[in-house]
């Protein structure tokens, strides 16, 4: 009955340990938003300084698998080249070992202070009270550690259990345990974090310990290689180095584990710190190696997986020089500008094939497109802020201004072709399935809707006013004909798909109404 009484409180004090990491990661990306994923993107040109944000980065957010998601995110809108991505990826695997620090050097006494002043912080109406909850459940995680610790402080009466882990087991199986736990638990940490608390307690041999936390490492690419399946080439390159990155450290340092582990008892310190120090120099010692052969590294990843290109090509992401000139500001908006609408045109095409067509790859690859412009509507927000800040006089203001209202008519119609996406996954969602006058009419709809956008685009090319007038009366006549044939069709209760087409026509006519709105305010030159 104690035995039961030990494994429940040791198995609570797990599950609060994953839920304290994965609270408190969640927090620092919420508080660091975009500013943090920027930061990743443009501070990693030189692979050395990636693995330096990367160790940086998962010490604060406690996480290597959420660093590494972070980094695949990134590669698959564009923003991160892959060769850029994988000093990120050698640098989790050294920040993961700050936490087998902090518990081997029993710093998590404090655990208790940060959770009090986490909560006092949340509490008040301060600017810093936004870290409250980010102190509270650094705290909780340390504090959870602490429970996990006397929960299993009576396994150390039970002879039996402890004669076990303190004799040498297969390491090539305790490898396979790290792994497998650390998968199920989506966290190093939590592997690390237990290892070295058995090491305090004596309850595990360092030669059954190292093994283990060398699994740990290869578990931890599990979350990473699940985001990765809907994204594009780049990104699965990604996901690809981190696994062979932490598989190649386990194959390299192995070898040593068996002709030396035997010698692991001999070591004069104390276990849990001796764990630790080993965990740190089996990061930095992996990550300085792989560092060191990155070419030859990155190369095999792309013989690997082919040199195929992104699945669509990205766009110029505004970045803003206050040294530049308002006139090449302009001009570059401009152009962007005219970039961005042939883009939206393609998106369009997308999500309306995908609704035609019912192809769950059509609508994978538009959901990705319709990702990246969300993405880039952000991007586009923080570099007109800093635009406006730069405008010298008022006639610089007006034309800003005109840019800017622009843009915002380009992003409301990207929220139209958001909106029927949405109807397309709504019909997924109801196992709607379209007949085929209903199929002709989207079909119809669609067509003189991208023979709209086109001449917009060309005229914006070909530094011309667009010639509008006709084919908005044709689409608005036409419109008009799509509705009276729904309300036929409505009339007949299992004509669902013709509820659905409803909502299609409403977006449909916005997506027109914007599109016109936007070429009605001039188009200048690229």
């Amino acid at each position: 009955m104690e035995s039961i009484h030990v494994i429940m409180a040791g198995m609570t004090a797990i599950i609060l340990f994953v839920f304290g990491l994965e609270n408190f990661s969640a927090e620092i990306q919420r508080i660091s938003g975009e500013r943090f994923r920027k930061f990743l993107a443009r501070a990693t040109r030189v692979p050395l300084v990636g693995v330096l944000i990367g160790a940086v980065v998962t010490a604060v957010i406690q996480s290597s698998s959420a660093t590494s998601v972070i980094a695949i995110g990134l590669v698959n809108a564009g923003v991160l080249s892959f060769r850029n991505s994988v000093g990120i990826i050698f640098g989790s695997n050294v920040g993961t070992t700050v936490t087998a620090q902090l518990v081997a050097f029993k710093l998590t006494a404090f655990a208790p202070v940060l959770i009090i002043i986490g909560f006092v912080l949340s509490l008040l109406r301060w600017r810093v009270s936004i870290f409250g909850k980010s102190i509270f459940y650094f705290g909780f995680v340390f504090f959870s550690l602490n429970l996990i610790s006397s929960a299993l402080a009576p396994l150390q009466q039970e002879p039996a259990f402890v004669n076990y882990l303190l004799q040498p087991q297969n390491p090539l199986l305790a490898v396979l345990v790290g792994c497998l736990f650390t998968a199920l638990v989506q966290s190093s940490s939590v592997t690390t974090g237990l290892a070295i608390i058995f090491a305090q307690q004596g309850l595990l041999s360092l030669e059954n310990a190292v093994p283990l936390i060398m699994g740990a490492n290869i578990g931890t690419t599990a979350t990473a290689m699940l985001a990765m399946i809907n994204m594009d080439l780049a990104a699965k390159k990604t996901a690809l180095s981190h696994l062979l990155f932490n598989v190649g450290g386990v194959v390299l340092f192995f070898p040593l584990l068996l002709l030396f582990g035997d010698h692991l008892a001999e070591v004069d310190m104390a276990p849990a710190v001796a764990l630790a120090n080993i965990h740190l120099i089996f990061n930095l010692v992996t990550s300085v190696l792989f560092i060191a052969f990155i070419n030859p590294f990155t190369r095999l990843i792309e013989r690997l997986m082919g040199e195929g290109k992104m699945d669509f090509e990205r766009l110029a992401i505004p970045v803003f020089d206050s040294n530049s000139e308002f006139v090449r500001v302009r001009d570059d908006l401009e152009r962007n500008a005219a970039a961005l609408l042939g883009f939206l045109e393609e998106n369009y095409n997308q999500v309306t094939l995908s609704i035609e067509s019912n192809y769950r790859g059509i609508t994978e690859a538009a959901g990705r497109r319709l990702e990246y412009i969300a993405f880039l509507e952000r991007e586009y927000l923080a570099y007109f802020s800093h635009a406006v800040a730069s405008v010298t006089d008022a006639a610089e203001s007006r034309q800003l201004l005109a840019l800017i209202t622009r843009y915002d008519y380009l992003f409301q119609i990207h929220d139209s072709i958001e909106d029927l996406f949405n109807t397309r996954r709504m019909m997924s969602s109801h196992y709607i399935e379209l007949k085929s006058d209903i199929l002709r009419m989207i079909h119809e709809l669609s067509g003189a809707t991208l023979s709209l956008f086109d001449e917009i685009h060309r005229a914006m090319l070909e530094g011309r006013e667009p010639q509008t007038s006709e084919r908005a009366k044709a689409l608005h006549l036409q419109l008009e004909d799509v509705n009276r044939d729904l309300l036929a069709l409505l009339a007949h209760p299992e004509r669902r798909d013709a509820g659905a087409l409803s909502n299609f026509v409403t977006y449909s006519r916005r997506l027109i109404d914007k599109l016109l709105n936007f070429a009605r305010q001039g188009v200048a030159p690229p």
